[in-house]
């Protein structure tokens, strides 16, 4: 007796009738959009500062644009508000997109969803920084990245502290070497200007001192805004070359460009733990027994 599946009635199954199958959705067209045609979406609940504007530029300037951004009928950008701000920063004049044809509360959602699905996923810790030190004698990769030294040597902290890394010589992917990018440097002297970021920290500082603290916890809440300043360190290795002498080790000992590796270490800014220590030792061992 021959079965017949959900999507059939009996009369069709007798009549030998196949399901109809869905026709295939056509291909989104991908238009070259000019910049001064589209309009940033008023209503975008995603913010946008400096930093990560300088984050997506990188991107852009290294890849290219590899994803479209998405607009409505009426040409407002609903995804890649962003890219398109870094693009204007750029001075780009056109820009790849699409057209949806989502509209009204389902538009909102969806531009509401696309930036929290990407919140809600996590790095996995050791691959990240496998891939990055796979970078590590390319400079503009490891910028593009927009990972720094400092949140490279983080990364590798908190692995360390979560037991993450390996005991086992054996099974450990790393060694005591230093991520720090290889750079080349132009010729051009920066400004000073260029050379950082500190726009949220400033921000920080405004609110402090509007706050009405007492003047000691004020200093201290000061110095901690001045963490959020973000170092340019394509740019500082630039004036680095046409500094003297004098600046130029003062630089070095501020960790802000690592010339000799050992007086890195003295100075305190590579942070290398016993466990990391003890591996690059037993490396060391094991590829001299194999000579």
């Amino acid at each position: 007796m021959a079965k017949i599946s959900s999507g059939q009635t009996a009369k069709d199954s007798k009549a030998g009738k196949q399901p109809a199958k869905q026709a295939p959705k056509p291909k989104r067209q991908i238009l070259s959009m000019a910049l001064s045609a589209l309009t940033l979406d008023p209503e975008n609940a995603r913010k946008h500062g400096e930093a990560d504007l300088a984050a997506i530029c990188k991107s852009l300037e290294q890849f290219g644009q590899q994803s479209p951004i998405v607009i409505t009928a009426q040409n407002v950008v609903v995804k890649g508000n962003g890219t398109m701000m870094a693009a204007m920063k750029l001075g780009w004049k056109q820009i790849d997109a699409i057209r949806t044809e989502l509209t009204g509360q389902q538009l909102k959602a969806y531009a509401i969803a696309d930036n929290r699905t990407a919140e809600l996923s996590e790095w996995d810790d050791e691959r990240l920084l496998e891939i990055l030190q796979s970078f590590e004698t390319d400079a503009d990769l490891l910028d593009a990245c927009s990972f720094d030294q400092a949140a490279i040597d983080s990364l590798l902290s908190k692995l360390d502290t979560t037991g993450e890394l390996s005991e086992e010589p054996g099974d450990s992917q790393y060694t005591n070497k230093i991520v720090a990018p290889i750079y080349t440097p132009k010729g051009e002297k920066p400004a000073v200007a260029e050379m950082l970021d500190r726009t949220k920290a400033d921000e920080l500082i405004a609110e402090i001192k509007a706050s009405g603290l007492p003047p000691e916890v004020e200093r201290f809440m000061i110095d901690a805004a001045e963490r959020h300043v973000v170092f340019n360190f394509r740019q500082i290795a630039e004036f680095y070359c046409h500094a003297d002498a004098s600046l130029q080790n003062l630089m070095e000992r501020s960790g802000l460009v690592i010339i000799d590796y050992e007086k890195a270490v003295e100075n305190g800014f590579v942070h290398l733990t016993d466990r990391l220590g003890k591996l690059a030792d037993s490396e060391l061992e094991e590829s001299d027994g194999d000579a």
